[in-house]
Formats: C-alpha cells, sequence, structure tokens
C-alpha cells in the first residue's frame, strides 16, 4: 500500500490545482433544460479527455448525440476487470433569477473558502475529486491489481436518457464494475458529541405529475359566458397546499436515530413531533427527516391560455413527485384521486423518471468507504447511518446492474451542507470538501482495486 499521509500531503499542496480543475469545469455552461437541445455536455467531456491525457489516461466520449456527450476513462489494473468506477455527471440546472446570485454563476468566483456557481456542488464537485484522484494515481505511480472506471454522464437532471439510461442500455460493458461511488450521500451530521456520516444506499423514486384542466374558453370583457381554467387551478393548487401526506418511518435512517441522541422510537405518531426537536440546532436534519417520513407532490411549472384577452381554456400543471420505497404508482394514484375528488375539469398523466432503489447498507464498499474517509480525516470517532436520497440520481441505472452503488460525495465535517444550495442561487462547494473528497476517492480506489 502506498503512504497516505504523505500523498495526503501531497494533495493539500495541491490544492490550488484541485481549485483551478474544479473552476474551469464550472465555467463550462453544460445547462439542461430539460428540452431538446439542451446539456451541451460535449464541451466538458471533451475538457476532461485532454486533462487526463497529460497524464496517459485515456478515455472515450459516447454519445447518444454528438452534443450530449459521455465521458468515460480507465486506469488499467494488472486484471482488466474492472472493480470500482467513479460516478458524478457534467451536466447543471437552468439558472431561474441570474440577478439574485452574489456572483455570476459561471464565473465559479472563490470567497470565504468556497467556490461558487452553478454545478458547483451538483455534480462538479464530486467530479473534480474523483479526477484528482485518478491524477495522483498516475502521478505517483501507483498500480492496481483491478481496474478502475471513471464515468461522468450526461442528462442526469432531466432522466438521464442521453446519459446512464442510455449508457446502460447501449453500452453496459462500459460501466461494469461490482462497486460504484456516486452522489447522493456523504452528508456529515455533527450530533451527541460525535461525527456521523450519512452513506446514501439508496433513493425515493422520482415521477413527473402532468395535470390538464380544462374549462370553457369566452371574451375576457363577459368572462361569465366561459369557465376560466385558472380558477379551477387555484382549486387544485389549494389542495395541493394543503394535502397531509402519510407518515412513514420505515426507510432505513428511521432504525439509526439513537446515533443522534434521539431516544424515541419513531412512528408514524410521533415522527412530526420528533422533526420538531430537531429542527432548532440541526435543520438540514430535520428537512432530510421531513422528506424520508413522506411521499411529497411539489407544484413547479404552469403554462397556458392564448390571449390577454381571452378566458383560458386549457391549463397545465406539471408537478415533481418523490415517493417512498414502498409507494407504488396505483398509491400514488389514489392519493391524487383524493387530491382532485370536486375539482371539475381536471384530469393527469403520470410520467416515471425513477422507481424507488437501494443496494445493501453491509457491504464490502460500505467496508471500505468507512475505512477511507477515517484514513482522510484522521478520525477513528465516526459513525455510519444509512440513508436513502431524497432526490434521484444515476445510481438506479446502474444497481440494476448488480452493481453496488452508494451515494457518497467525502465531505468535510467542518463544510456546512446548508450553503451547498444545490439547484439554488448560489449554489457552491467548500474547497475542505474538495480536498478531503479527493483523499476518499484515492483511499478507496487504492484499498478496494489492490493498490500494488
Amino acid at each position: 500500500m502506498p503512504d497516505f499521509r504523505a500523498i495526503f500531503s501531497q494533495i493539500e499542496d495541491m490544492t490550488e490545482d484541485i481549485i483551478q480543475l474544479h473552476r474551469d469545469l464550472v465555467r463550462i455552461p453544460s445547462v439542461n433544460t430539460g428540452f431538446m437541445p439542451t446539456g451541451d455536455e460535449t464541451p466538458v467531456c471533451e475538457y476532461v479527455r485532454d486533462w487526463l491525457a497529460e497524464d496517459g489516461i485515456e478515455s472515450e466520449i459516447l454519445g447518444r448525440v454528438p452534443e450530449r456527450g459521455n465521458i468515460i476513462a480507465r486506469i488499467e489494473g494488472r486484471n482488466s476487470a474492472a472493480r470500482l468506477m467513479f460516478m458524478s455527471h457534467t451536466d447543471v440546472v437552468p439558472v431561474e433569477e441570474e440577478e439574485k446570485w452574489t456572483y455570476p454563476p459561471f464565473s465559479a468566483t472563490v470567497h470565504d473558502g468556497r467556490i461558487y456557481g452553478r454545478g458547483a456542488s451538483d455534480c462538479k464537485g464530486l467530479l473534480a475529486a474523483q479526477l484528482m484522484a485518478m491524477r495522483l494515481l498516475k502521478r505517483n505511480g501507483i498500480g492496481l491489481r483491478d481496474s478502475l472506471i471513471l464515468c461522468s454522464g450526461a442528462d442526469e437532471e432531466h432522466g438521464g436518457r442521453y446519459g446512464f439510461g442510455w449508457l446502460a442500455e447501449n453500452h453496459p460493458e462500459k460501466i461494469t464494475a461490482p462497486f460504484a461511488v456516486n452522489e447522493g450521500g456523504g452528508t456529515p451530521i455533527e450530533a451527541a458529541g460525535g461525527l456521523t456520516y450519512i452513506l446514501g444506499v439508496g433513493e425515493k423514486g422520482r415521477l413527473q405529475v402532468e395535470f390538464e384542466i380544462r374549462g370553457v374558453s369566452a371574451h375576457a370583457s363577459v368572462p361569465w359566458q366561459g369557465t376560466n381554467a385558472l380558477y379551477r387551478l387555484s382549486q387544485l393548487l389549494g389542495r395541493l397546499q394543503s394535502y397531509e401526506p402519510e407518515r412513514d418511518t420505515s426507510t432505513s435512517l428511521f432504525a439509526h436515530l439513537s446515533n443522534f441522541a434521539i431516544e424515541h422510537a419513531p412512528s408514524r405518531g410521533n415522527v412530526d413531533e420528533i422533526i420538531a426537536e430537531v429542527s432548532e440546532d440541526n435543520p438540514r436534519f430535520a428537512s432530510m427527516l421531513t422528506a424520508l417520513s413522506r411521499m411529497t407532490i411539489t407544484p413547479t411549472m404552469i403554462s397556458g391560455g392564448i390571449k390577454s384577452n381571452s378566458v383560458p381554456e386549457q391549463i397545465r400543471l406539471t408537478c415533481d413527485v418523490r415517493t417512498l420505497p414502498h409507494q407504488d404508482e396505483g398509491y400514488l394514484r389514489s392519493e391524487l384521486n383524493m387530491i382532485t375528488a370536486g375539482v371539475p375539469g381536471v384530469s393527469y398523466e403520470i410520467d416515471y423518471m425513477a422507481v424507488p432503489n437501494a443496494s445493501d447498507f453491509d457491504t464490502e464498499l460500505a467496508e471500505h468507504i468507512q475505512a477511507a474517509t477515517a484514513m482522510a480525516l484522521g478520525r477513528e470517532d465516526i459513525q455510519w447511518v444509512p440513508a436513502i436520497s431524497t432526490g434521484f440520481t444515476d445510481s438506479r441505472f446502474t444497481r440494476p446492474l448488480d452493481i453496488i452503488t452508494y451515494g457518497f460525495s467525502g465531505s468535510h465535517p467542518d463544510d456546512d451542507p446548508m450553503l451547498s444550495n444545490a439547484h439554488g442561487t448560489d449554489e457552491s462547494v467548500g474547497i475542505a470538501s474538495l480536498v478531503s473528497g479527493t483523499k476518499i476517492m484515492l483511499a478507496l480506489a487504492c484499498t478496494l482495486c489492490g493498490a500494488e
């Protein structure tokens, strides 16, 4: 095994290089609106290809369409079969109101120990750490027993149809390894006087519901001659706002609340009380408990109307839905039927983007992540708790390929996760987390792939 203490010191000395790499990635605006043409992830792939080539690491760009490439790189081991895959994605969500940002969203501005920009935390921070880990493996002459794959996919933010979903269907041999580490976990939480990391073993389901609200058109000067679909939309929105989803404490995190000095046995009846007690001192954890104890139905987009002087006859409302593992389409339909009962002119369609999915917690990969993190942080007091992610990731494409996949980004324990603002204004990543993530990814590759 290599001298990890010396390599960790080397990583710290290369902090400016890590910052530069990350800033270069953020400055490439690979924005995915969800509507073609969009994404344009190939320029990120080309940058990564050229950056890796500086150290003799070979890669290829594969894509369903030329402008939406996926970058796949390998460090070959003595055995040609890969044992670990680094996963991430290159696309980022749009910026809604740029004027609200403290710094331009694609400037990658460095301020007070953080790098600001769209995609800084989701997901170019993880990509930067994984790339730097691969570079340091090569520059330190560390050979591996088993091969290491890096794959950063397109289109994660809108279903993966041009990214990991397409790769899994058309090129599964390119992303084949028994283990993979991706986004969707690795949140550090200080609780009960110790440090606990959330290991992302799975994720909620993600569906999109398209409501159609119909009325009767008329001239706006005589609105009583028609039926305004907007008023019916108002009724529906009111129902959605007042909807109280069923509480549920069956996901894995709730079996480990004693790690956070929560002594009450969680149940449907008391989970809101537990969340209220936690929220004052740990709002991030309270938010996680809230999301993992219920299905969410969130209105996100509205379209409709044809002219300012015409009563609108048709309105479309899009809702984002996140389901718990046991909540299938039938369950969702029963809830939607209850919500829409009595509101005239409303129909809906459901589009699945991700079904709930998970990997086992007690695996060799979990053991190696725990050991690598302890080494990188120099701490032996870390507790580990399995949890499903509130969002969906590309891991849903690798788990059906029998790849044990965890979400773990290697965030530094001193980095406040509330500051990341993924998908929000002033998205950022802590530089300390880029450094700790690089250390952890390198140590994980060495121990799991067998450094020689």
